[in-house]
């Protein structure tokens, strides 16, 4: 791990302008992906911010009958709400799939959303990788695949999202809400804060440089069957080779977003008026562009199937 400076930021607006002032500068609330990425020197910053007493520990209820979530509120906290259990069981049921329980009591909202990528070459220096160094290269394109996205990828990087709960946070439709260092705050639309790679992989969300998110709304409750499956290649601590959020109502419409397919959690809205016709034919909807290696072609049919054992769960 690299020298870096460190301070503590008692507001939001404190924080940014922490970071405008450092340029090069991380915020850390628990490091359970950066202080990692630190140690094999894919991440370096200069300085660290903790944002651990900034006061973005709360869920509370929004102004549209909704929820606002904290930046801080802690995974195992949010996956135990009565409110998230009760009107947003899709998310608690996301949250408990993911990582353990150690680092889901240290891991939080925002940082959850800020999961870099799990891509064995990223992880290994040795590798060319332009989300890890722009212009070196993809290793992975034309290397050892199984792992990694069939669809919205490019010729820079097929790399995946990690996170669980950002897959159900789509199907959601949540929006991210943050301060920058001149005090503006804006409202992300969940679908909006992740960026596919194209030519720029390693911008991989919408936040602009000292840009601090400080909650994630969620928007009324839209009653259905929440469910989330997760296929993966042990029964825990493990990543999604395909996951399935999915909010379905009684007559077989809803919503539904997949993990592990793609550079961010994939939703395609069109896909969900074939809904009630099955599995198949959201699929062919949802896959439509899809581009899988020899590797991970099983995605396809493995995302398939497992839409259409959620599907039959919402039936009963």
């Amino acid at each position: 791990m690299r020298p870096f400076t460190y301070e503590r930021a008692t507001s939001p607006a404190e924080a940014a302008t922490m970071a405008a002032r450092k340029p090069g500068s991380k915020f850390v609330a628990g490091g359970t992906n950066l202080l990692d990425l630190m140690k094999l020197e894919i991440e370096a910053p200069v300085h660290l911010i903790d944002v651990n007493g900034v006061g973005l520990d709360k869920i509370e209820p929004g102004s549209d009958g909704g929820l606002r979530i904290g930046a801080l509120v802690r995974n195992t906290d949010l996956a135990a709400d009565s409110r998230i259990r009760r009107d947003y069981g899709v998310l608690t049921r996301a949250l408990v799939a993911g990582a353990s329980g150690q680092l889901r009591n240290m891991a939080t909202t925002g940082g959850n959303l800020l999961q870099r990528t799990r891509c064995a070459y990223f992880y290994d220096t040795n590798m060319p990788c332009n989300k890890r160094k722009p212009g070196s290269g993809c290793a992975a394109i034309g290397g050892y695949s199984r792992q990694l996205a069939v669809v919205g990828g490019s010729e820079a990087c097929i790399a995946t999202h990690p996170s669980d709960m950002a897959v159900a946070m789509r199907v959601l439709d949540a929006t991210v809400e943050t301060i920058s260092p001149d005090g503006k705050v804006r409202a992300i639309p969940i679908a909006e804060f992740h960026r596919l790679p194209g030519t720029t992989p390693h911008v991989e969300t919408a936040l602009a440089p000292g840009e601090l998110i400080t909650a994630v709304t969620l928007p009324k409750p839209i009653g259905g069957t929440h469910l989330y499956r997760k296929v993966r290649d042990r029964a825990s601590y493990a990543f999604a080779l395909v996951s399935v959020a999915a909010v379905i109502q009684r007559d077989g419409s809803g919503r539904v977003a997949l993990g592990g397919v793609a550079h961010k959690p994939w939703r395609v809205e069109a896909a969900e008026a074939a809904l009630p016709r099955g599995a198949k034919a959201a699929s062919a909807v949802i896959f439509a562009d899809a581009k899988p290696t020899h590797d991970n072609a099983f995605k396809v049919p493995l995302a398939e199937r497992a839409l259409g054992a959620v599907l039959a769960e919402a039936k009963g």
